[in-house]
């Protein structure tokens, strides 16, 4: 089954609104695999406005589930911070400086290089490495260059296409590229913007589908339904039908 990976961000936004510790951000990553979640993401930026560079590091020193960091690679202090904890795995995201979120995939053939040597280095650290990517042939085959171990769907196209009922369209690139990847050697997670009206199809129709991992959508429902309750859901879109 696809792996549950919790993005928990959006506690810290919610915590530094109001100053303090609450909510507490180390206690949600506990929550978060004690309801069920079968990982923990962080992603912290450089102005800190949302998860903060220590408590990447409280979290680490507790978490028993896996831990994945996602950031700006292109920021010395993320690499050193993903070096100091060691996460399971980081993802690399080509964030820009005070971008509101994440909105697009590298461009693995012009940045081939830099990411070929930042991968090395996490891998040589004994990390894992998952490089967010957008549904493109291209990319996928200039990622599978990089070294990296996995690829992240950039999945926004697709829930936008969902919202207008276009479900069948929406999936096309992402079945392309799920096979590309698959045949390339390359791991295959996803994230951004999926959600429980989404989510099922989309874990149904990508085959090799690792791990998704997801934030917003999830922590909006956990308002209305508690989070326990929405970890559950969640979880169970990610249940294939037995034939």
């Amino acid at each position: 089954m696809t792996k549950l990976s919790v993005n928990i961000n959006k506690f810290a936004t919610l915590r530094n609104a109001r100053g303090g510790n609450n909510p507490d951000v180390v206690k949600a990553a506990i929550d978060a695999q004690r309801f069920g979640a079968d990982g923990v993401t962080v992603h912290p930026r450089p102005d800190e406005r949302h998860i903060r560079y220590d408590d990447v590091r409280q979290i680490k020193n507790i978490i028993t589930t896996e831990f994945n960091i996602e950031g700006n690679c292109r920021e010395q202090k993320f690499i050193d911070l993903v070096l100091e904890t060691k996460p399971n795995q980081v993802t690399l995201v080509p964030d820009e400086q005070g971008q509101l979120t994440s909105d697009h995939g590298w461009d693995t053939i012009k940045h081939k290089d830099y990411l070929t040597e930042t991968i090395k280095t996490f891998n040589d650290a004994g990390i894992r490495v998952s490089i967010f990517v957008d549904p493109d042939i291209k990319m996928i085959e200039g990622a599978a260059l990089t070294g990296t171990d996995r690829i992240e769907l950039y999945t926004e196209g697709y829930a936008k296409q969902c919202l207008n009922g276009g479900k069948t369209e929406a999936i096309k690139p992402y079945v392309l590229a799920a096979k590309k990847a698959v045949a390339l050697g390359l791991g295959i997670n996803a994230g951004h913007d999926l959600d429980l009206h989404n989510l099922k199809y989309f874990s149904e129709n990508i085959d090799g589908l690792l791990e998704v991992s997801i934030g917003h959508a999830l922590i909006c429902d956990a308002i209305y339904l508690g989070f326990e309750n929405t970890v559950q859901l969640y979880k169970r879109q990610l249940m294939k039908q037995l034939v």
